[in-house]
């Protein structure tokens, strides 16, 4: 199977880099299964319906969210009524937060995809063990049983929070990959257990910019420690960041991972796939 996982989208410029460019990368790289984290899409601080419909329009399969789920109070009603949007699985039993952290998802050939969102607790919003709650998720729904494939979004500030998680998950799952600090990373590689990781997908985001957001507040802030407005997208040409994986159809695992890096200001880079592929 091919599958596309694609970081934070950070408001309108995310949004219409991934229209511009997501279609084609669908057709040329042959992908069967598209994720986005879209917590930022809304103008850089949640998600609402009408800027899901856009990622939706533009290929994405599923959404995953993060720290900022409930940013957007639509995002509390809309999730309950959007199975392709998923929030953190390790919400607190007891907060009764709406929606799933987990789905499993048929693709057009009838392949089965579990994707599971988990927001880590190193220096992040308090949440219940994110390790146990993959966990759970990965033995009720086992790869190469019950899914074709297996996708762990891990939502956190810490590199080795998420490397763990990769480690954790490895020979369980087809894809362990972070997101939320905007930026790729350079450690895109196969567990010994056959799992694929990388640290951080990056953002789809304008780059002339502090993590996706203009960059005269976060300078402010940085300098006198001072706050006077909200932070707010940076508007110029996405570069639309992700990981590229294909599976063995037998087991779930993968035989190939690679970045993708497209449009914008970054160093591009695009898997070349066999003609039959594309």
């Amino acid at each position: 199977m091919r599958i596309a996982f694609f970081g934070d989208v950070v408001g309108r410029s995310g949004r219409e880099g991934l229209a511009d460019h997501l279609p084609a990368l669908r057709r040329r790289l042959g992908l069967e299964f598209v994720v986005i984290n879209a917590e930022n899409a809304a103008a850089g601080f949640g998600i609402t319906e009408a800027t899901a419909r856009d990622l939706f329009e533009a290929g994405a399969d599923c959404l995953t969210l993060g720290n900022h789920s409930w940013d957007q109070k639509e995002a509390l009603t809309y999730i309950e009524r959007e199975p392709r949007l998923i929030r953190p699985a390790n919400y607190p039993r007891l907060s009764h937060a709406p929606g799933r952290g987990a789905n499993l998802y048929e693709t057009q050939s009838g392949k089965r995809v579990l994707v599971i969102n988990a927001l880590g607790r190193v220096h992040m919003d308090a949440l219940d063990d994110p390790f146990a709650a993959v966990d759970k998720e990965l033995e009720s729904c086992p790869l190469g049983l019950a899914a074709d494939a297996v996708i762990v979004d891990i939502h956190a500030e810490a590199t080795a929070e998420k490397m763990a998680m990769g480690h954790f998950c490895d020979g369980r799952a087809s894809l362990v990959v972070g997101t939320h600090t905007h930026v790729p990373t350079a450690d895109c590689q196969i567990l010994n257990g056959g799992t694929a990781y990388q640290t951080d997908a990056g953002a789809c985001a304008d780059y002339d910019s502090v993590i996706g957001n203009e960059k005269e507040e976060p300078l402010r802030r940085f300098t006198t420690r001072i706050s006077q407005s909200r932070y707010t997208p940076a508007s110029g040409p996405a570069t639309i960041c992700g990981v590229y994986v294909e599976t063995d159809d037998r087991t779930g695992l993968a035989v190939r991972v690679e970045p993708i890096r497209v449009g914008g200001r970054l160093s591009q880079h695009v898997p070349e796939v066999a003609a039959a592929f594309a």
